[in-house]
């Protein structure tokens, strides 16, 4: 039995193949420190959990669910994006819940791409884009983002190379892996440029809200409404990775589309995680200035450790990771995760994972706590003593 032709060139995703190299390791008792996944390592807020408890003890709360979501939840997110990004999406027919914002990537894609279609996807980015264009059938173009541009896309020159087959473009700010914030400008650039060349922008924007003291939509851009779709997920900002929450917000006739797949595809989400979802929106600046709080000092101790492997990165990066260039002497950020990764028993990610654009960096995530980045710190300079 040979598998179908739309896994050719889909491997298994990379962190997914690392782990098992982790396991093994820590089954050697070699007891690794895992500073590579971006999965929050703090609980949501106590009250989150809460309603999650008393809800799920309730009798009435465990049939399917609607498709579009529970009212509850879709209200919330309304009001949630009201609150912060100043753009209030009808709840009704505007919003669409998701069981995870990475499932929507892939709702997107097999919703609208036909065999040929092309999609222009971010290099560095994250590795879902491509994935879920190969598996709908579409054909990625990548754009590179580069250092030097502050990783803005280069608009004219996409023009110039020809967009009569693009019908897609993922865009992400705060971007990972760069935590490149946005700059004044760039989204109603991309809405213009949307708007010319009648593509369809995908706005992956989970970021908003880790070491950013301003949140931004893309939908809040005026005429946004018919050219950009929004994805959102309560994953980093509020503890709920595992959860798997997150939203989709458009207009009335795509988000009608999208559920059109999305229908077919699951049965709704299990109502007591949405009304814990819905109690999370609810939550204000203390909760986010905490959490930042946190990371803020986490973030601090990741850029001792780069200086200590010789990288070089810029402070003015948003998000829940630290990016920075490799020193000179390793070929890729491959070499050096391995390196500290089998010397230093630390894992770090290689730069690479995120495109070609991405083979001389390395990211740290900062979902580990200071008293762990502080032993990372401790055994890399042990093991770069040793060399």
């Amino acid at each position: 039995m040979k598998v179908a032709k739309r896994l050719n060139g889909i491997g298994e995703y990379y962190f997914s193949q690392k782990l098992r190299e982790i396991e093994t390791l820590n089954r050697q008792g070699k007891a690794i420190i895992n500073l590579g996944i971006g999965s929050p390592d703090l609980p949501p807020h106590p009250e989150v959990i809460k309603v999650l408890q008393e809800e799920a003890a309730k009798p009435h709360t465990h049939a399917y669910q609607s498709y579009k979501g529970a009212p509850a939840l879709r209200e919330a997110f309304s009001e949630w994006y009201y609150r912060w990004y100043g753009i209030k999406p009808d709840p009704a027919t505007e919003v669409l819940p998701l069981i995870g914002s990475k499932e929507g990537i892939l709702h997107i894609c097999m919703t609208y791409l036909n065999p040929g279609d092309e999609v222009l996807v971010p290099d560095p980015g994250y590795p879902t884009y491509q994935s879920a264009v190969k598996l709908a059938g579409g054909q990625p173009v990548f754009y590179s983002l580069k250092e030097k541009n502050n990783y803005l896309p280069d608009l004219a020159k996409l023009e110039k190379r020809g967009l009569k087959k693009v019908k897609l473009m993922f865009v992400n700010y705060p971007h990972m892996p760069t935590g490149q914030l946005p700059l004044p400008g760039l989204f109603s650039s991309l809405v213009r440029f949307a708007e010319r060349h009648k593509i369809l922008l995908v706005h992956d924007n989970p970021y908003s809200f880790i070491l950013n003291d301003k949140p931004e939509s893309l939908l809040a851009v005026p005429g946004a409404r018919e050219h950009v779709l929004e994805l959102n997920s309560l994953s980093k900002s509020h503890n709920m990775a595992g959860w798997r929450v997150g939203v989709l917000c458009g207009s009335a006739r795509r988000i009608e589309e999208v559920l059109r797949f999305k229908s077919n595809m699951d049965s709704g989400m299990f109502l007591p995680v949405q009304l814990a979802a819905a109690k999370a929106l609810t939550l204000g600046n203390d909760w986010h200035r905490e959490l930042n709080n946190i990371y803020r000092g986490r973030k601090e101790k990741a850029k001792s450790l780069l200086q200590i492997l010789g990288c070089r990165f810029s402070n003015e990066q948003a998000g829940l990771f630290l990016w920075a260039g490799i020193p000179d002497g390793y070929p890729d950020g491959y070499a050096l995760s391995d390196e500290i990764l089998h010397t230093a028993g630390v894992f770090i990610t290689p730069g690479g994972i995120f495109g070609k654009a991405g083979k001389k960096y390395v990211r740290i995530s900062l979902c580990a706590p200071e008293e762990k980045i502080e032993e990372a710190i401790s055994r890399i300079n042990k093991a770069l003593k040793k060399r």
